[in-house]
């Protein structure tokens, strides 16, 4: 969706060097495979009881083992992560579903069936549905140039000042990737400092505060929506899940609270960049190629744009869920001629798929009955509401930093629903199940220290103007004071039961 930009490039010589790194043949890569295959048969095989849950059934031990080898090929990233999502999908049909191998799924001998229809639906979620919108959404804006119609206007009023410059760029950067994608924002903030890098003198760190600003924004700023970045989707299908918590936890409510969280956290960013890298020019002058043209198709994305965000926003009065509203502006820009089948080619599959594994996992959990026998033979009501958040998150942000957040979302949103689920009451002196996966969702995006822990980690490195060790610091303070504040925000919100 973002092939137009100049920094392009950039995303995707980093999607071609996390392919070499993955699917070059050597002897880690070998050993990795060995170990994946080792423990899953191992898991598979082994007698029941040793699990230590009661009444476990051989589908639910095949869930357990299949649960293993995504968690395995997850973080020790072998293959890409929506390969491993489809695995799981197919593991489950073959060997734990109603249409599997005929001698595997004998029900009387292994256990009840898990659907085939159930599992292969993961892929239809509602959820999904909300994912695909967002896509259409940024694809319509990109096109018709309204992005970069939108970032030369929000951008102006901040003036030539450089320190209102940068922070001008921290909140356009950070507006568009509540709605757009954390990478097609990141490329085209990136395409749009180019100039703005040769005007700054190369001994001031200047370009350091800039090239940062937009990685920090940009995963800073997913927080603020439901579709900003996929584990505050996952999060939400699980609050709102009709068989399990069943929150109602709508569009708008979500960014009644992460909406201010993101600008304050954008505002300190602004203050720690100018503190660690401060300019040495006082001025720089912003010029920003490219705009939206004036037609009927440039209209109509304006208009469902506005209205789409309009019923995202007042869902609670409309009765109409951020699902189906995600559906208007695919209809709308179908019929109108505005998105065709090759602008379908530019959604992003390949996250789709990879969140699709995991609602797969967490179908499998439920259908299975393996999630209630866990719940029965582990005493969760006995573990600390603390302890289960600030181990949650500080889980979710150790493995985001190194393998996909998405799929550290896919991974543990199950496992925490069906251990807060078990706790009942008990957590609510921390504002209840909502604290725990939304702090988990914010943990991820908090999760921004190394290049390779995001693509705009990845894209800001690639241009030559921010070490290591500085995104490491940078992004070491910002991840604790996001998880702090949002951990804190959450737990708030939960105890006055607004969420």
């Amino acid at each position: 969706m973002f092939h137009i930009y100049e920094g392009f490039h950039l995303v995707d010589a980093y999607h071609k060097m996390r392919y070499q790194r993955k699917y070059n043949p050597d002897t880690r890569r070998a050993v990795k495979i060995a170990l994946v295959a080792l423990v899953t048969l191992l898991l598979w095989n082994m007698p029941a009881e040793w699990f230590g849950i009661q009444n476990l059934t051989v589908i639910q031990q095949r869930v357990i083992a299949i649960f293993a080898f995504a968690t395995l090929m997850w973080i020790l990233e072998i293959v890409s992560s929506w390969a491993t999502s489809v695995s799981i999908i197919v593991l489950m049909l073959l060997f734990c579903s109603d249409s599997g191998i005929a001698p595997m799924v004998n029900e009387e001998e292994v256990g009840s069936l898990l659907s085939y229809k159930g599992v292969m639906a993961s892929f239809a979620d509602p959820v999904i549905m909300l994912f695909i919108g967002g896509f259409v959404l940024a694809i319509a804006a990109t096109k018709t140039g309204l992005d970069a119609q939108l970032a030369k206007v929000l951008l102006k009023p901040f003036g030539t000042k450089s320190e209102m410059v940068l922070l001008g760029f921290l909140l356009v950067t950070g507006l568009f990737s509540m709605f757009v994608s954390n990478t097609a924002t990141a490329a085209m903030m990136l395409t749009f400092l180019t100039p703005v890098f040769r005007q700054l003198p190369p001994e001031g760190k200047g370009r350091i505060a800039l090239a940062m600003s937009i990685p920090v924004a940009a995963n800073l700023g997913g927080m603020g929506t439901p579709i900003g970045t996929p584990p505050n989707n996952i999060a939400l299908k699980y609050l709102n899940d009709p068989e399990g918590l069943n929150m109602g936890l709508g569009f708008g409510q979500w960014m009644m609270f992460m909406f201010p969280l993101v600008i304050v956290l954008l505002f300190i960013s602004w203050r720690l960049l100018l503190k660690f890298f401060p300019f040495t020019q006082k001025t720089v002058e912003l010029k920003i190629d490219g705009g939206m043209e004036k037609n009927f198709q440039s209209t109509v994305v304006v208009v469902t744009f506005i209205v789409t965000i309009l019923l995202w926003l007042s869902d609670r009065f409309t009765g109409i869920n951020a699902n189906t509203v995600a559906l208007i502006p695919f209809c709308v820009f179908a019929l109108t001629g505005v998105i065709n089948k090759r602008d379908l080619e530019q959604i992003n599959w390949s996250v789709i798929w990879m969140v699709a594994g995991g609602f797969a996992l967490g179908y499998g959990l439920n259908a299975s009955g393996l999630a209630a026998n866990a719940v029965e033979s582990i005493p969760f009501g006995e573990f600390s509401p603390l302890l289960i958040l600030v181990l949650g998150g500080a889980i979710c942000y150790m493995l985001s930093n190194f393998i996909s957040n998405s799929a550290t979302a896919a991974l543990l949103m199950p496992i925490l629903a069906i251990v807060c689920g078990a706790m009942g009451d008990k957590l609510d002196p921390i504002g209840g199940t909502g604290t725990v996966l939304i702090g988990v969702a914010i943990a991820a995006s908090s999760a921004m220290i190394l290049p390779i822990s995001t693509p705009p980690n990845a894209l800001a490195f690639a241009t030559g103007y921010v070490k290591q060790s500085e995104m490491s610091k940078m992004g070491i303070i910002m991840g604790v004071i996001s998880m702090l504040l949002g951990f804190g925000l959450v737990y708030l919100m939960g105890t006055l039961h607004l969420i």
